[in-house]
Order: C-alpha cells, then structure tokens, then sequence
C-alpha cells in the first residue's frame, strides 16, 4: 500500500509543479518553484516508504526487529513473552521491568498473517525457554 500512495504523491507534486506557471491573482511561478514543488512531493515520498521498511526475522537464538527508524537485536532470554493488546496497532514483546518494544512488522490489519506471525513467535519463545 505505501508504494502506491507514494506513487501518487509524486505524480500529483509533479502535476502540481508542472502546471503552475502563473495565476489569476497574479503570483508568478518560475522554474525553481516548479522544481522545487517536484522535490517536495519527492522526500515526501520518501517518507512514506519508511513505512515499507519494518521488518522481523526470528531465530532459534533470539529475533532481530528492523522499525521504521530503528534496529534492535534481543535474545529469548531477554524477553518475557511476545503479546498483541487488544487495540494494539502491532504486536510488542514484552521486556522485564514492565518496559516493551513495538514489533511494527505484525500488524493488526494484517489479520490472519498477524496471528500466524505471533504464534510462530510464541512457539520459538518457548522453544528456547524450554532449552535453558
């Protein structure tokens, strides 16, 4: 879905920026403006397609959770259980001292590959736990 709305946003910066030249209340565009308003709709883009950018893989050793900023590696051990709240956007694990990190890859809307997601998870958690 990100692909798309990025698509569009930068064919309506690059319509935008194209047909603007001058208008009825007398503002004068000039080519800069046009380009300038082009590269907008461009790191606009961008943008969004952090949002493409979170991902999960999961080991027997631990699970690595890739963010839309961030990267962070955890071993089973350092997590207390994998959960996804009730009205939760996406699924988190749960840390000791009552701390959590978001696992934006498993996502509510995702539905049923969410819960397979967060079975699978769960299964490898304790896999490990039952290990040590």
């Amino acid at each position: 879905m990100t692909v798309p709305c990025a698509i569009a946003i930068v064919a309506a910066f690059t319509a935008v920026g194209l047909l603007l030249r001058t208008s009825e209340t007398g503002v004068i565009f000039y080519t800069s403006d046009q380009i300038a308003m082009i590269i907008v709709g461009l790191i606009l883009a961008g943008l969004t397609m952090l949002w493409a950018v979170p991902r999960v893989r999961a080991t027997s050793e631990g699970i690595e959770v890739r963010n839309v900023l961030t990267k962070r590696w955890f071993t089973w051990d350092e997590i207390l259980s994998v959960s996804f709240p009730d009205g939760a956007s996406w699924a988190r694990l749960e840390l000791p001292d009552d701390e959590y990190y978001s696992v934006m890859a498993v996502q509510a809307v995702d539905r049923h590959y969410a819960v397979e997601a967060v079975r699978t998870l769960r299964k490898l958690h304790k896999q490990a736990h039952q290990r040590s």
